[in-house]
C-alpha cells in the first residue's frame, strides 16, 4: 500500500509494505500475541494514513510509524489494566508458521530452527523495555537515534538500555544452552544405559 498525499503543499509518498514485516515483529515484541500485533500493525495503518498530511518531507518514514505503534500500544496498556487478559491458544503447536527452506541440510536446518527458537524465548524472558530495544536495533536495524525517538528517551538511555538488554539477552541464552547441553547428556545417558 503506497501512501500518497492529497492536493496542496508536496509531502513524502510512503509506501507501507515495506515496513509491515517490522511493524508486525515489533508488535508482536511487545504484546507476545499474534492476533493483538496484527491489530495493532492494522490500526497503526490507518492511523498513518489519516497522519499524512502532518508528515514532514524530511521525516524518517520507519520511525514515525514505529512511534505511531508503540503510542498506540501503551494507549491500549492503560485501557487493558481494568479487562481480565485472554490469551490464545498456539492451535498447531509448533508456535510459528514458517516453511522448511529444503535447500539446506536438515541438520543444519533443524539446528537452526532451535538456535532461532532459543533466541525467541530468551527475548520473551526480557522485560518489555529491554525486548523493544533489541528488536528495534537488532532486528530493524534503526539508529540509536532512531530509537531514542520513537521510544521517546535521550540518547544515552538508549545506549545504556541496549547494552544491558544485550548482557541480560547473552546471560539468557548462555544458561539455556548448558541446560540443552545437559539435556542432550541426559538423553545421551538414558540411551547408553538402556533406561
Amino acid at each position: 500500500m503506497r501512501l500518497v498525499p492529497r492536493e496542496g503543499r508536496p509531502q513524502p509518498t510512503i509506501d507501507l509494505s515495506e515496513y509491515l514485516d517490522g511493524l508486525y515483529s515489533y508488535a508482536l515484541v511487545l504484546s507476545r500475541n499474534r492476533t493483538e500485533a496484527e491489530d495493532l500493525v492494522q490500526e497503526t495503518c490507518l492511523r498513518a494514513i489519516r497522519a499524512m498530511g502532518r508528515l514532514r518531507t524530511d521525516s524518517n518514514a520507519k520511525s514515525w510509524l514505529f512511534t505511531i505503534l508503540r503510542n498506540i500500544w501503551f494507549n491500549q496498556l492503560r485501557q487493558w489494566r481494568t479487562v481480565p487478559e485472554v490469551v490464545e491458544l498456539d492451535l498447531d503447536g509448533d508456535g510459528s508458521n514458517r516453511a522448511a527452506d529444503t535447500r539446506k541440510d536438515p541438520h543444519a536446518t533443524y539446528v537452526s530452527n532451535i538456535e532461532q527458537e532459543q533466541v525467541r524465548a530468551a527475548i520473551q524472558q526480557l522485560p518489555v523495555e529491554f525486548r523493544e530495544i533489541i528488536i528495534l536495533r537488532e532486528y530493524e536495524d534503526l539508529s540509536y537515534q532512531e530509537i531514542a525517538a520513537v521510544l521517546e528517551c535521550p540518547l544515552g538511555t538508549v545506549m545504556s538500555r541496549l547494552a544491558r538488554a544485550r548482557s541480560k539477552l547473552r546471560d539468557l541464552l548462555s544458561s539455556s544452552m548448558m541446560v540443552t547441553r545437559s539435556e542432550r547428556r541426559v538423553a545421551l545417558g538414558d540411551e547408553e544405559t538402556g533406561t
